[in-house]
């Protein structure tokens, strides 16, 4: 991929232009296909003895902020730990603990003022309002940044980040650059475009939550070379062009409710962070009231590729609310660890005796199927444990049968909060929320 504009269409990697070498700076694109364990070894060199020497892992730099877009961040460092990066999330406030742009709570690793004097190979920022400019208006990342800058490493933003962010640092200068569509007018006229994905030397730019994907797997690609890049976008679920399938629906029946419809998301130490903060940004945004519920003793959860998410509640106190919705995230720890808790397998009983919905995605599937509340039931699971179901759609990316709503997972969640939200509240709203997150929402 050259330096200069690379455009890609929302979660699409099919038609992606073809790699080039380049003299300057590392091989870029972004094309996805296979999973990858977050500790991949690291690469060798032979020298000319008979030894070998193990190359130094990557490290990376993701900065947060009050604000900040939590399906961005999320997102970037899962991908990119998944490619066997050393990613380190740094606050920029005085504590670790930050609030995300929709609500949801992180934690950083540690603060930026410990990284002032390291040297990271990648420094990519997250967006999200006001997140963008308290990133701005921390001195100490404006100098890792322009150092980085200087000395031609890559970095990247997306969303609100590259307006707010990059361009009062002067790090825009000269360089073709997108960002998400409410700041486009804040850029530099002559260097804008309106690409989802724009690389232009040393900087990655992107328009915002629905093209993080892209975004990440396009710095993976720098960092480590097209084949990882692949392997790990086909472990996300990353959609190809020709993967047109978003739904299947039966046994219809409406989802409406005369109230703001209430929402459980219980998690645990190994749940998918992808899943849990993606499904809550979203349906939050749509004016949904989501509780996100701890399973372990503290609200505090360790969730995949070691994100750190903060609950709203322990299950106990959680479960003295009744929910019109209860989604059950997946990773194979935390889905594990959901089955065992008695107090959400007495919810779930109760929420389908009670004729509500309920729904579960990646390696959660198979905890209803234990459970037994999949019986006559159509579903889809992650590919890796959709063999264990009995009755399965297969290519949709979601499936609904009633009140039961299931998807394979990671990056497919995006269409089955969006769903959610279509059922709720109609396409209108679904379209509404798509379009702020800059992701192609089909009417069917």
């Amino acid at each position: 991929m050259v330096a200069s504009a690379t455009t890609f269409s929302s979660l699409s990697f099919a038609s992606m232009p073809s790699q080039h070498q380049r003299t300057s700076t590392p091989k870029r694109t972004s094309k996805p296909t296979k999973t990858l364990s977050p500790t991949i070894p690291t690469p060798t060199i032979s020298t000319t003895t008979t030894t070998t020497t193990t190359l130094p892992p990557k490290k990376v730099l993701v900065p947060i902020g009050f604000g900040t877009e939590e399906m961005e961040a999320v997102i970037i460092v899962d991908v990119l730990r998944r490619a066997g990066a050393d990613v380190t999330v740094a606050s920029v406030e005085p504590q670790l603990q930050i609030e995300a742009s929709s609500g949801s709570k992180l934690v950083a690793d540690t603060s930026i003022s410990t990284c002032s004097d390291q040297v990271f190979d990648l420094v990519a920022l997250p967006g999200g309002m006001p997140g963008s400019a308290r990133l701005r208006d921390c001195e100490v990342l404006q100098k890792i940044m322009s150092k980085q800058a200087e000395e031609k490493r890559l970095y990247g933003a997306i969303c609100a980040a590259p307006a707010v962010t990059l361009k009062p640092w002067g790090l825009l200068k000269k360089k073709q650059t997108t960002c998400h569509p409410a700041f486009m007018d804040k850029l530099p006229t002559f260097w804008a475009v309106k690409s989802s994905i724009q690389v232009s030397g040393e900087l990655t730019t992107s328009r915002g939550p629905g093209t993080t994907f892209e975004f990440s797997l396009s710095l993976v690609e720098q960092l480590f070379g097209e084949s990882i890049a692949k392997e790990v976008g086909q472990g996300l679920l990353v959609s190809s062009a020709d993967d047109n399938l978003t739904k299947e629906e039966f046994n219809k029946v409406e989802w409406s409710v005369d109230h703001t419809p209430r929402v459980l998301i219980p998690v645990a130490n190994g749940s998918e962070a992808i899943e849990v903060v993606t499904i809550a940004d979203i349906l939050r945004r749509a004016k949904v009231d989501v509780i996100i519920a701890s399973l372990e003793k503290s609200v505090q959860i360790l969730a995949s590729q070691g994100t750190k998410i903060v609950a709203d509640k322990l299950i106990g106190d959680a479960a003295e609310s009744i929910y019109d919705i209860i989604i059950l995230p997946g990773g194979t720890a935390g889905a594990e660890r959901i089955h065992k808790s008695k107090i959400l397998k007495k919810l779930i009983k109760e929420q389908d005796s009670a004729g509500r919905i309920y729904g579960a995605v990646c390696s959660s599937p198979t905890v209803l199927q234990r459970q037994g509340l999949l019986k006559d039931k159509r579903a889809t699971a992650h590919p890796s444990v959709v063999d264990t179901l009995t009755k399965v759609v297969d290519g949709a990316k979601v499936v609904i049968d009633g009140k039961l709503i299931t998807s394979r997972g990671l990056a497919t969640v995006v269409d089955f909060a969006l769903t959610i939200v279509g059922k709720l509240f109609g396409y209108g709203r679904a379209r509404s929320v798509a379009e702020g997150l800059v992701f192609e929402y089909p009417r069917s």
